[in-house]
């Protein structure tokens, strides 16, 4: 009997050993104490791991009796351990918070595109930010200017107007370069001739960030922006005194030297830029015309900051001078006959402004700036010799609420062309005066839903009166996942300056008619989804946008009898619609960027569809980045480009085009290389660049890479 009472006891401390038991967790996070989906439980006892679902709950089972230990982690956020005796006396879901590692907040970007400075976290307009770190990743590959920065950005295509010349614009979702808005600051300062050179002579080392807006945007600023605007947002003085150097080199010849300084000395500040950008005459096709061609830019740049207790203001000047030639290597070598082609510019602006704080919630802004443009475009008998000079003037009211923000406010636009007369043919002078009014409001009306809105009324003298109205919205629908819908109105006073005349040098061009043309208008509108999860230690990011656009009496080019071209409204439209999808990924060290635009521009006119000529309707964008301890930078990045039509009627061939950067950083100095299209992808490799004589060519249009394959190499000193 003894025995068999003792065989009893111990099966049942056997049984009770082998009882099995479940552990359930919530994983929550942040301030606001949000679920965590995806974040790790690890039981160490047993070894075993497992992630929580799309609500932040973790289930184990199979667990054992006694003490055992937990370890949760989670991208961004401190890890926790935990421990519980088994069986639990509660068997509810237990709820388990994670701190956020301080150094892995990230800084709030704060954008100011939309005249409401609200954190792109908070604002219903879809705003794209290039900042901080990428800012400088892609300064590296091309210090001089910010057209690479541009290029290399889903939905928007550079388009290159001279083959010799390297002059380019940019285009957004398939739009001519003339629709897209540039702004500096918040000053519109290279519109019509002015914008021809300037994505080619802003150097990006005084840049904090860069703000781009797709679809129409033209109640933001006035006319222009029926693709875009893009936003140049300056350093300012900041606590610490910054001063920078950057030096740079390439195998085509080309030298960048650029330096930046700011510094807060008590109720002043000041910054202060600088720049020498050259190249020599460069031709990798052998071709005897100039790739990239020889060039010499300036820029100096000091602003002047005055900081009050209720009135802040700031002014600054801007100079850059560039001689410019392309064309034939013998013209440019040797002094020989040949085909050239020359630009020299002059360019000054001056930036002013002053903000007064009425209360704690309001203040009253006045800006203005002043742009005068003088270049000469010469061409083998030929001469486009011309002067724009232009003015911003601009009032705003400013109430920022704890729900709504308001802006109300008034604008003067001034721009005058005056030509030289070198050529027979009527003059292309002209003085436009454009007066308007708007408001625009932010409204936070829940947690879940912000609406924007805004209304503007502009009076062009020579046009008339146009009335735009936009709206957008954004609705968290979860805390990771929200969504952005709106549009607009948009409008452009007729100019003669297009990308089409820029690659005619302007020649045999006629003025715009006034009595015969208007204003081309249109009416856009764009939806995007934006979700944000983490899948154990890889972060996920996935954005993805629908866009269209309907643009009303576009201005297009006819030739008369005697050869002489003009610029008329079309009794047709034009139209673009696709979308964009960009995917993040994050995993320790590597950062993985895909994206994707598909781009379906067409025009409508004498009942004829046609695909738009220079615009790709299939692009890949694929860039992977390495980031070790803030010591290694390596990047690799390929781009793809559909086929696209040409003006003549015919298709162009898709390409690839690659690269690799390598940057080492120390404490204040770093030096970087750059192999920019390393598989020399050039549109000579693969089609022609001109017809005809090399003396006088009859140039093709350029829808790839003329200047191959450029390695590039510097440093960059912090102080």
């Amino acid at each position: 009997m003894k025995y068999l009472l003792t065989g009893i006891i111990l099966c049942c401390l056997i049984v009770a050993a082998q009882a099995q038991y479940t552990f359930k967790a919530t994983i929550r996070g942040g301030e606001e104490k949000m679920p965590l989906p995806g974040a790790t439980i690890l039981w160490k006892e047993q070894n075993r791991s497992v992630l929580a679902d799309s609500n932040g709950v973790a289930l184990i089972t199979g667990i054992t009796a006694g003490r055992q230990t937990f370890l949760i982690t989670y991208i961004g956020f401190e890890e926790r351990t935990v421990s519980y005796t088994f069986p639990l006396s509660d068997t509810a879901t237990i709820d388990i918070e994670l701190e956020q590692h301080e150094e892995e907040h990230e800084e709030e970007v704060v954008v100011t595109a939309t005249r409401i400075s609200r954190t792109i976290a908070n604002i219903p307009t879809r705003v794209e930010v290039i900042s901080g770190e990428e800012l400088a990743e892609k300064a590296n590959m091309k210090p001089g200017d910010i057209r690479m920065l541009l290029t290399e950005s889903t939905g928007i295509q550079t388009q290159q107007t001279s083959a010799t010349s390297f002059n380019a614009g940019i285009r957004i979702q398939g739009l001519d370069g003339r629709y897209t808005q540039m702004l500096r600051d918040g000053y519109p300062l290279y519109a019509g001739f002015s914008g021809g050179l300037s994505i080619l002579q802003i150097a990006p080392l005084d840049l904090k960030q860069v703000e781009v807006i797709k679809g129409s945007a033209s109640t933001l600023y006035g006319g222009g922006a029926i693709a875009g605007l893009v936003n140049l947002v300056s350093k300012t003085p900041g606590e610490k005194r910054a001063l920078n150097f950057l030096a740079n080199g390439t195998n085509a010849g080309g030298l960048d030297v650029s330096g930046f300084y700011s510094e807060r000395y008590g109720k002043v500040g000041l910054t202060f830029f600088a720049s020498r950008n050259s190249n020599k005459a460069y031709d990798p096709a052998d071709i005897g015309l100039t790739a990239i061609p020889k060039y010499e830019r300036y820029t100096v740049n000091p602003r002047l900051f005055l900081y009050g207790k209720k009135t802040t203001a700031d002014a600054g000047i801007t100079y850059i001078t560039e001689d410019r030639t392309g064309g034939s290597m013998n013209y440019i070598r040797n002094g020989e006959s040949g085909f050239f082609e020359k630009n020299n510019t002059d360019r000054i602006i001056t930036q002013f402004g002053v903000a007064h704080r009425l209360n704690n919630n309001t203040t009253l802004q006045f800006k203005n700036s002043y742009s005068r443009f003088d270049r000469v475009i010469t061409i083998p008998g030929y001469q486009f010799d011309a002067l724009q000079q232009s003015s911003f003037s601009e009032l705003t009211w400013n109430r920022k609420g704890e729900k709504a923000d308001w802006v109300i406010g008034a604008n003067v636009l001034t721009d005058g062309l005056n030509e030289v007369e070198h050529n027979s043919g009527p003059s292309r002078d002209y003085h436009y005066n454009t007066f308007g009014i708007f408001i625009q409001n932010a409204w936070t009306v829940s947690d879940k839903l912000v609406l924007e809105s805004g209304l503007r009324g502009d009076y062009v003298n020579e046009y008339g009166f146009e009335l735009l109205p936009r709206v957008s919205a954004m609705i968290k629908v979860l805390p990771n996942l929200t969504t952005r819908i709106g549009g607009g109105f948009g409008y452009k006073t007729p100019t003669i300056f297009t990308e089409e005349a820029e690659r005619m040098h302007f020649k045999a061009l006629l003025p715009i008619d006034i009595n015969r043309s208007k204003n081309e208008r249109s009416i856009g509108g764009n939806w995007d989804i934006n979700y944000r999860t983490h899948i154990g230690d890889l972060g996920v990011s996935f954005n993805h946008l629908f866009f269209y656009t309907r643009l009303n009496n576009p201005l297009v080019i006819t030739v008369g009898a005697g050869g002489a071209s003009t610029f008329v409204n079309s009794t047709g439209h034009l139209d673009t619609r696709g979308m964009e999808t960009n995917l993040r990924l994050l995993y320790g060290d590597f950062k993985l960027f895909l994206g994707y635009t598909y781009t379906d521009a067409n025009t409508h006119f004498n009942n004829k569809l046609e695909w738009m000529p220079l615009t790709a309707r299939h692009r890949l964008n694929n860039v992977l980045m390495y980031e070790k301890d803030e010591k290694w930078k390596l990047g690799l990045e390929a781009y793809y480009f559909s086929r696209q039509r040409l003006n003549d009627g015919s298709l162009g061939k898709s390409y690839w085009i690659t690269g690799f950067m390598a940057e080492r950083v120390w404490e204040k100095f770093s030096i970087y290389i750059n192999f920019e299209n390393f598989t020399d992808t050039r549109q000579s490799r693969f089609d022609a660049i001109y017809t005809g004589s090399i003396d006088n060519p009859l140039f093709r249009d350029i829808y790839a890479p003329v200047e191959g394959f450029i390695m590039n190499g510097g440093m960059k000193i912090r102080l």
